[in-house]
């Protein structure tokens, strides 16, 4: 197996197909590897496949709740740029869950999907700060589950909005935000170059 899917210490020990059903998804490409397999093993077979969809797919079941919310904020960053005062509010407030988790700016990205145009994609990341413990959302929605897998659903999301406004390099593009989920799964920011695929 290759070194690229080593190290991944952010990501669960869990067998992949017990978190899959957990989220209720079902991956496109056919399986090879037993259903007790780790992380790095259908990651590894996935990226052999190059099953580029799948294995974002994955990532964003695999990275923890606030890794995956900066994964998504990240790819939004790709085609909106760097920080300026027309930030898109749903994109501001979950980053700034991502710096600092808590109830209130967790209530500040709820808030900031009551509000946001209806072509704005960054609500993707604000919705996985919405569920990303589990629950409906702050206060008293906490009492209630999320549907399964929203979080992971709405931050996969965002990086395929991103993939679509790159286009024009969706291959490369996806793969470096492969790359970057990687990077984050060891503890890393984020902040990577593409490698080859």
């Amino acid at each position: 197996m290759s070194d690229k899917f080593q190290g991944l210490v952010k990501l669960p020990r869990d067998p992949v197909a017990k978190l899959l059903a957990h989220c209720n998804v079902i991956l496109k490409t056919r399986l090879d590897a037993p259903a007790s397999a780790p992380a790095e093993v259908v990651l590894a077979e996935l990226h052999k496949k190059r099953a580029l969809v799948d294995l974002l797919r994955l990532l964003a079941i695999l990275l923890p709740p606030r890794e995956r919310v900066w994964w998504a904020c990240m790819a939004a960053r790709d085609y909106i740029g760097p920080r300026s005062d027309r930030d898109p509010p749903s994109l501001t407030a979950s980053e700034a869950w991502v710096y600092n988790p808590s109830e209130d700016n967790r209530e500040a990205a709820r808030r900031s999907l009551d509000h946001a145009y209806v072509d704005d994609d960054t609500v993707h990341c604000a919705t996985s700060v919405l569920y990303a413990d589990g629950t409906l959302g702050p206060g008293d929605l906490a009492q209630f589950p999320a549907p399964a897998g929203a979080s992971e659903a709405a931050a996969f999301a965002m990086n395929m909005v991103a993939l679509g406004e790159l286009s024009d390099r969706f291959e490369e593009h996806g793969w470096l935000l492969v790359d970057r989920a990687l990077d984050i799964g060891r503890g890393g920011n984020g902040q990577v170059k593409l490698e080859e695929a």
